[in-house]
C-alpha cells in the first residue's frame, strides 16, 4: 500500500510564497523544507527530502493542481525572475577604483577647462573701462 502526501500547502505556498522556491536543474526547490519536487512528462511527481516525505507520493487527484500551480509559477515567478537578473546582469554597478578614477578625471576637465583667474581679472577691468568710457 502507498501512502500519499496531500499537496494543498505546496499549492497554497507556490501562489503566496513564490520566493521559497528556486529551480535547481529540473528540479524545483523548496528552500525553507530542503525539499525538492521533479514533474515527469506524464504529470506525476517525484520527491527528494531528507525526511521521510521522500516515501510517499502526492494523492494523485491532485497531482494535476500541483502541476498546474508549478507551471503557473514557473511562468509568472520564475521566468520573469530569471530574464530581469539576466537583463540587470547587463549594467553591472562600477567598481569603487573606477567610480573614483571617474570622479578625478572629472575634476580635472574641470579644472584644464576653467579659464585661468589673470583672464577673469583683465575681462572684468576690460568690463568697468567700457562701461565708463559709454557713461
Amino acid at each position: 500500500m502507498t501512502a500519499f502526501i496531500d499537496a494543498r500547502p505546496m499549492i497554497t505556498a507556490l501562489r503566496t510564497a513564490p520566493e521559497d522556491f528556486r529551480m535547481s536543474g529540473k528540479w524545483l526547490n523548496h528552500e525553507p523544507s530542503q525539499h525538492n519536487f521533479q514533474f515527469d512528462p506524464d504529470g506525476h511527481v517525484s520527491i527528494q527530502a531528507a525526511c521521510n516525505c521522500a516515501m510517499f507520493a502526492i494523492l494523485p487527484e491532485q497531482e494535476g493542481a500541483l502541476r498546474v500551480a508549478y507551471r503557473k509559477w514557473h511562468e509568472e515567478y520564475w521566468m520573469p525572475m530569471q530574464l530581469n537578473l539576466e537583463f540587470a546582469s547587463h549594467f553591472p554597478p562600477r567598481s569603487p577604483a573606477r567610480r573614483m578614477l571617474i570622479r578625478l578625471t572629472a575634476r580635472l576637465h574641470a579644472w584644464l577647462v576653467r579659464p585661468p583667474l589673470h583672464e577673469h581679472i583683465s575681462t572684468d577691468i576690460a568690463a568697468a573701462g567700457s562701461a565708463k568710457s559709454l557713461t
